[in-house]
């Protein structure tokens, strides 16, 4: 396992590290060592989870050992206070940092801890979760909500018959299991825990926490004050890592806001006349005098009058509804004598209320929800924090009632208290003093908004490119379709037929082009129901519905509006995609709907996706159309103050369709062998400003096309050449739990890594590949790739040495030279790691240039040391690899090909004017002849020589992907299935580069003197920006 010195800790990491996976784990430990925070974007694939848990712990462990072993730390559980039996290991640890890693789902975490296993970090662990997840209890794990809080504690203080066996374990098996998250464990780890050994799953979590170095929990347990309060922890200097955090600002807004429906109220109205009537009959029958009903009474009187008042709220306009500042809350509150005072009491009859109904549901074997608690809830996030009522507003609307309510055909009034500030949250964590906060999620782009929200500096950011190659995505903007109708999905052409019926002829398309899964984004279930019902019903010529056509080439799936009904279409797409009759499936989602997010189609799962629009919300939504006010409200106070850079309501609203967009295309391209195709149907997406808020590594690749053939046409060849490299292995996952669909079972990548597009106007970008290990130096290739990520600090300059074999060494810098920063590529080639291996990048030693004449890398590296034995060995290993390579080229007919060209191209050259038509017709026949044809000169023996001496320097300059390539277009060319101007362009292209340029002038050697200019044409295109690239750089060392 190799290990890698950033910023002077080291880092251990099971995999030989890309480029962008050091850059990552470099701005985490910069947070954690300046003590800031940090917004952090690396997109699906490139191993940001492993990378974010390697980079923290290895911090962490710098700072001292981890709390795992038999330490004595276990007595603070059971309240030992003394402290005389700490042990010294002990005493390092109590004052460190905690990490806190939160994501939004327990599923994701379950994925965390799987990442967690595959390092080498064993750091004191535990995962936090809900009774309703660790009960084991017969009774109480039937239960819900707070009747199941209640009986939990019920049963745990109380020492009768019915005392909880499994908490009075708890104690003992923590003392006796002192390892017990010594190695990672999930919730089905505690819950078998229980079952097995008899101990409470649920406290085993809660008291093995306090203790833990890194705890993993749901969001809500540090956005909802309640549940950050029941952690038992020292906030100070903690860390803080919120993962798939693309969502947080709104998670956070919503978490401190809330909706009361009419149906709600009234259901809370009935409970508590239902607990009058059950705690009368409690004293009729027994002498249970606990529960007085006049409590219930006066609770169900409050509910009546809080009814009534918002009913009698003026709304002059359906659409507007009625809005009020914040603090109106609570004016409307205080005339129900709910107040600060009042509200303990109003909570605590709701808790016995709850108590009451859910031991009615048990006795009478019913299952229903208690809604009286989200009146609890409510009362609470009103009265938490009285002082940021400025970032609310208050709103009543009118709506028609829904079947589902009971409230058919009558109208039905929400009242709503919105929070137009997520920063809430965030601020808490600010008076907490904790270390660092760390956002990171695959899509966060645009960044600027993420810390314009939250009102918190982000002084470390990062954007990082995928680790895929240029030829495994292809991207573009279609700005129209088939018979030429522009694509704009704006209100005001949407709803035209002559818009459905383009968009749905351009999807037949591509269904045809695009192999197994394409996924197809609408920007809202309005403009999905629309367009589907037009194409079922619009004929074509020949009578055949637009949805016919589409069905033909692929089964289609709608994902529902009913999240009940999400998994079954999940489970359709699945089954669809083995479907033998069709050349694959096509879903057709929504932004910001399940299928947009949190699904992994991986590989055939998803080889296309396909956006129809820009998902603005809805213009004249209530909550959107406050937001955008509150916004500008904000914007035009704080620019009176100082002239600052500030989040506007129209920035906002744009910026929000963007990560909509952003998380759909993200669906596909999952991980490093995977390839796919990303179409923006929407003219708008042209706009350079819309492209600027699209994730920067999709940016580089995305291409407009004005005319829809052209379309059709590089995507057929980009899937045709796709199908080349080669199935991907897979594993079918079940979706019940996972909630994805296909995750693949590759290890981490060894093949290159580009970064040249993602350098901004003509910056030129070394050549190579990532950080890798090697018995020998290969081409530097990362060059001022750090300019993408901003200024890297001194403490990061770099050098890489290798601790294991003292014959091989290397260094190199991150020092500035001029503008540009260097860092040392390093091979890996079948690399076995046995022992520890360590990757130093603080060293301040220079990077040695050299530039070299021949086919080797222009930028190359300082050499290593290598012991002569290492020479020999190399040599020998050389000649054969020669040898080798000539009988490959002779098995594919390369040589004989190559040899010929040339053999024709002196011909012509000693050729008369008068024979050059003659001869050029012959040449043509010559270049594009049939195996069978024998007619071709002899090539001479030093003619094969110079053939095969070129083949030998094509295959070690081109990758193997690139290699097979070329041997591809040799065989067209021979078997006449491409003609030579699409031969000469391709090759052209494969051979730019400033490392290739040589291979580019010495293949025209081997080309007929008719189809010189033509090459010429097609170098000028490849070679010269490069060429001048490549000798400014060859001067400049």
């Amino acid at each position: 396992m190799p290990t890698y010195n950033i910023r002077g800790i080291d880092v251990d990491f099971p995999f030989e590290a890309y480029d962008c996976q050091l850059v990552y784990m470099e701005k985490v430990i910069q947070s954690l060592q300046q003590r800031s925070n940090a917004l952090l974007e690396s997109p699906t694939g490139t191993g940001k989870t492993l990378c974010l848990l390697c980079a923290t712990l290895a911090w962490r462990k710098s700072l001292g050992v981890f709390s795992t072993g038999p330490n004595v730390k276990m007595s603070q559980i059971n309240g030992d206070k003394s402290g005389a039996s700490l042990s010294q290991s002990q005493s390092q640890t109590k004052d460190h940092p905690t990490i806190i890693y939160a994501s939004r789902t327990h599923s994701q975490i379950r994925q965390v801890i799987q990442e967690l296993k595959r390092s080498s970090y064993r750091p004191k662990m535990v995962v936090l979760g809900s009774r309703e997840q660790l009960c084991i209890h017969d009774e109480v794990s039937s239960l819900h909500g707070k009747a199941q809080t209640n009986a939990c504690h019920f049963l745990c203080r109380k020492r009768t018959k019915r005392y909880c066996k499994h908490y009075s374990r708890t104690a003992d098996y923590l003392k006796n299991n002192s390892h017990l998250g010594d190695e990672p464990i999930d919730i089905e780890d505690l819950v078998n825990t229980g079952r097995k050994s008899g101990p409470c799953p649920y406290y085993l979590s809660r008291d093995l926490h306090k203790v833990v170095d890194i705890l993993f929990v749901p969001y809500n347990y540090l956005i909802d004050r309640g549940f950050r309060k029941s952690l038992q922890i020292n906030w100070k200097n903690s860390i803080l890592i919120f993962d798939e955090a693309h969502n947080l600002e709104s998670i956070c807004a919503d978490a401190a806001s809330f909706d009361l429906p009419s149906w709600l109220l009234t259901a809370c109205i009935s409970e508590a006349k239902n607990c009058i009537d059950l705690s009368v009959q409690r004293r009729d029958e027994s002498t249970d005098k606990s529960k007085n009903p006049d409590n219930f009474a006066i609770l169900r009187a409050l509910l009546l009058k809080l009814e009534k008042r918002i009913s009698e709220v003026p709304i002059q306009s359906k659409e507007l509804g009625y809005t009020k500042p914040g603090a109106y809350i609570y004016e409307l509150l205080a005339d129900l004598n709910i107040t600060h005072d009042t509200v303990p009491m109003i909570i605590n009859i709701i808790e016995e209320a709850t108590l009451l109904i859910e031991e009615d549901n048990q006795q009478n074997a019913k299952r229903n929800v208690c809604r009286l608690e989200s009146i609890s809830d409510i009362l609470n996030t009103i009265f938490r924090d009285i002082s940021n009522a400025k970032s609310y507003r208050v709103h009543v609307q009118e709506v028609q009632g829904s079947a589902t309510d009971g409230l058919k055909g009558k109208s039905s009034r929400t009242l709503s208290w919105w929070c137009f500030h997520p920063g809430i949250a965030m601020e808490e964590f600010s008076k907490l003093d904790v270390g660092s906060i760390i956002l990171t999620s695959g899509t966060l782009s645009p960044l600027e908004s993420f810390a314009q929200e939250l009102k918190i500096e982000f002084p470390v950011r990062l954007e990082n490119p995928h680790v895929i190659t240029p030829n495994q995505i292809w991207a573009g903007v279609v700005p129209a379709g088939p018979s030429g109708c522009s694509f704009n999905s704006s209100y005001r052409t949407r709803d035209s037929i002559e818009y459905k019926q383009e968009l749905g002829n351009a999807i037949v398309n591509f269904a045809r082009i695009v192999p197994d899964g394409l996924l197809v984004f609408f920007p809202s279930y309005y403009l999905l129901d629309q367009c589907i019902g037009c194409w079922k019903n619009m004929s074509h010529a020949n009578s055949t519905t637009i949805w016919e056509r589409i069905s033909k080439h692929k089964k289609p799936v709608v994902e529902p509006r009913q999240s009940s009904l999400f998994l079954s279409s999940i489970e359709d797409y699945m089954a669809k995609l083995k479907d033998t009759s069709a050349s694959g499936a096509i879903f057709f989602a929504v932004c910001r709907g399940k299928v947009s997010e949190g699904l992994d189609f991986a590989d055939h799962a998803g080889r296309a996706v396909i956006v129809t629009g820009m998902p603005f919300a809805t213009w004249t939504d209530p909550k959107v159309r406050l937001k955008r006010e509150y916004l500008d409200e904000q914007a035009h106070s704080q620019r009176q103050v100082c002239k600052v850079q500030v989040l506007t309501g129209e920035d906002w609203y744009n910026q929000q369709a963007s990560r909509a967009v952003n998380q759909a295309v993200g669906r596909v391209i999952r991980h490093r062998h995977d390839y796919g195709a990303i179409i923006f149907l929407d003219e708008r997406f042209a706009q350079p400003n819309r492209q600027s808020q699209i994730s920067l590594w999709i940016r580089p690749h995305i291409k407009c096309y004005s005319k829809f053939g052209d379309v059709v046409f590089t995507l057929t060849r980009f899937f045709r050449d796709g199908e080349a490299r080669g199935p991907t292995k897979l594993n079918l996952l079940t979706t019940e739990k996972q909630g994805k669909i296909y995750e693949s079972e590759i290890q981490q990548p060894s093949d290159k890594f580009y970064f040249d597009k993602f350098l901004p106007g003509n910056t030129q970008v070394g050549q190579g590949c990532p950080v890798k290990l090697s018995s020998s130096i290969t081409e530097a290739r990362r060059e001022k790739v750090l300019s993408l990520v901003g200024e890297i600090v001194p403490a990061n300059r770099s050098s890489v040495t290798c601790c294991k074999d003292q014959s091989v060494s290397w260094k190199c810098s991150n020092n500035l030279i001029g503008n540009e920063k260097k860092l040392l590529s390093l091979k890996r080639e079948g690399m076995q790691y046995q022992d520890r291996k360590v990757i130093n990048l603080t060293d301040e030693s220079i990077l040695n240039e050299k530039q070299s004449e021949e086919l080797m890398t222009p930028c190359s590296a300082k050499k290593s040391k290598v012991s002569a034995e290492h020479d020999a060995a190399q040599h020998i290993k050389n000649s054969i690899e020669h040898s080798s390579l000539t009988k490959d080229f002779e098995s594919h007919g390369l040589l004989s090909t190559i040899s010929s060209m040339r053999s024709e191209s002196s011909h012509r050259s000693r050729s008369s004017d008068r024979e050059t038509t003659q001869n050029a017709q012959a040449g043509s026949k010559l270049l594009h002849k049939d195996n069978s044809v024998t007619s071709s000169p002899v090539p001479s023996g030093d003619e094969e020589t110079r053939g095969s001496q070129f083949l030998v320097q094509v295959k070690e300059k081109l990758s193997a992907l690139e290699y097979k390539e070329f041997v591809n277009l040799m065989k067209a060319l021979k078997s006449k299935a491409m003609n030579i101007s699409e031969v000469l362009q391709s090759i052209a292209r494969l051979f730019s580069g400033p490392e290739r340029l040589p291979l580019l002038k010495r293949f025209k050697y081997f080309i007929p003197a008719k189809y010189h200019s033509l090459y010429e044409h097609y170098f000028q295109t490849n070679g010269s920006s490069q060429s001048e690239m490549h000798n400014k750089k060859a001067g400049f060392s």
